[in-house]
């Protein structure tokens, strides 16, 4: 089975935007477009404290990223955000990583944060309920750029190498407004 997801990730490179979900478009429920205010929600993080998604609004540009342990685009993903966010938290900048793996998997969770060296906030969605508000197809790694004004700003399906400037641009743009 590693072998075959490092196929996957592979070609995935090659023609474009790698994910381990389903289909990139939102589904029912999902906030429909860029504009629309994004849906208040609590979860509880690795150390077993609660964040809320409306304590950030009114001061924070948020970046919401959906990922899961057996997801190797996400894995990849992982270090640029950590790296993104510790250049630009001093900015106003949160990300949440919210992950989208089971209760069964929460020693695996807890150990790629801790491999991958992760300081910014790992929220559990066990029971995916936002998952069901943002991302109903469970596409990962899915990405939801959030302004201070509580309003999606942009969404992205996928994670490719290339997708670093871009999501740079995106944020910089977010934290002049």
């Amino acid at each position: 089975m590693v072998a075959w997801r490092s196929v996957v990730v592979v070609l995935g490179l090659a023609v474009g935007a790698v994910g381990c979900g389903a289909s990139p478009s939102a589904g029912p429920g999902a906030p429909e477009s860029s504009g629309s205010f994004a849906p208040d929600f609590e979860l509880d993080t690795l150390d077993g404290k609660s964040v809320r998604l409306s304590d950030h609004l009114g001061k924070d540009v948020i970046l919401l990223d959906f990922w899961a342990t057996f997801c190797d685009p996400c894995l990849a993903a992982m270090p640029h955000l950590e790296q993104v966010y510790q250049a630009r938290r001093a900015q106003g900048l949160v990300v949440l990583g919210i992950s989208i793996d089971g209760p069964q998997s929460m020693a695996a969770v807890r150990g790629e944060v801790q491999k991958l060296g992760l300081s910014f906030p790992i929220l559990l969605d066990q029971e995916s309920r936002v998952v069901a508000l943002y991302n109903p197809r469970t596409s990962a790694p899915y990405s939801v750029l959030i302004g201070r004004d509580g309003r999606i700003i942009k969404k992205k399906d996928g994670y490719v190498t290339g997708d670093a400037a871009t999501l740079e641009r995106d944020l910089d743009a977010a934290l002049a407004r």
